[in-house]
């Protein structure tokens, strides 16, 4: 009697893309430290943590939990980070608050206290929103390597004035 080996192939999973979520504090501090721990998270990651990709992808969060603080804010209510590296190369950056009813709109131009959505569309590869039920949003914006240093051009001409 002779042995044979049979080989089984086993479908293994696809590996997932790199996450990272936190729930914050709808406060100042609450932003700033989701700020801090998104580069800190991109840095775990293998990003430079001076590289202009990681700059704006800090602003990006700065921005966006900023707005969560000061427009998405319910008292005893946080707001959520979610970071994902895309198979595109993309790093996907999503806040979520609590206030579904209060949709962003992308102003034209900057005015005092309005810059930050037109910071995110000068960064982001792409930006957007979608309810987040039962009656919250997430605003989203996708940083991309390539895409990044052509829309952060753009950034550095209007906060420098120049057109």
């Amino acid at each position: 009697m002779t042995s044979e080996s049979v080989e089984i192939e086993i479908p293994q999973p696809a590996t997932a893309a790199p996450q990272f979520t936190q729930l914050f504090s709808a406060t100042r501090r609450g932003a700033r430290l989701a700020r801090l721990l998104a580069v800190e998270q991109l840095v775990a990651w293998g990003w430079p943590r001076d590289g202009e990709r990681t700059d704006a992808a800090a602003l990006v969060v700065a921005e966006l939990a900023a707005n969560a603080v000061t427009h998405g804010r319910l008292d005893g209510r946080g707001f959520r980070l979610g970071l994902a590296l895309l198979p595109t190369a993309r790093l996907r950056i999503e806040v979520t608050d609590q206030r579904g009813e209060r949709l962003p709109v992308a102003p034209r131009e900057a005015v005092e206290g309005g810059r930050g959505l037109v910071i995110v569309d000068a960064l982001a590869a792409e930006w957007g929103v979608h309810p987040y039920p039962p009656s919250g949003k997430t605003i989203w914006a996708e940083v991309s390597e390539t895409h990044q240093g052509v829309r952060q051009g753009a950034y550095r001409k209007w906060i420098s004035g120049v057109e």
